[in-house]
């Protein structure tokens, strides 16, 4: 490895260490303000959104297939239907759409 290299290395340990430690010893009692709590409540769902997107369209061959199975999988979610039946309609769409369109 290269000098450069732990130089990097540190330095994303520094700014991870900042980023966790500086709200714990900043922020010591509850929050108030309404709109600063509904924004860290939704903060892990965004997160979870802008991770799983790219990859369930450009996990497939065909982004088609994957953009189906995504609005397929919404639909069925919204109507009620558990994580396992979506999960399995979901593949089961992208592999049928892949048969189809390849």
């Amino acid at each position: 490895m290269s000098h450069n290299t732990y130089v990097y290395i540190a330095i994303m340990v520094l700014i991870t260490f900042v980023i966790r430690v500086l709200p714990l010893t900043l922020i010591r009692g509850q929050i108030k303000n309404q709109f600063l709590q509904s924004f860290l409540y939704y903060v892990p769902y965004v997160t979870l959104a802008v991770m799983t997107f790219p990859a369930i369209v450009n996990a497939t061959q065909s982004p088609i297939a994957g953009a189906a199975a995504l609005a397929a999988g919404i639909i069925l979610a919204w109507m009620g239907a558990g994580l396992f039946p979506v999960a399995v309609s979901c593949c089961v769409i992208v592999f049928i759409l892949e048969l189809i369109v390849l």
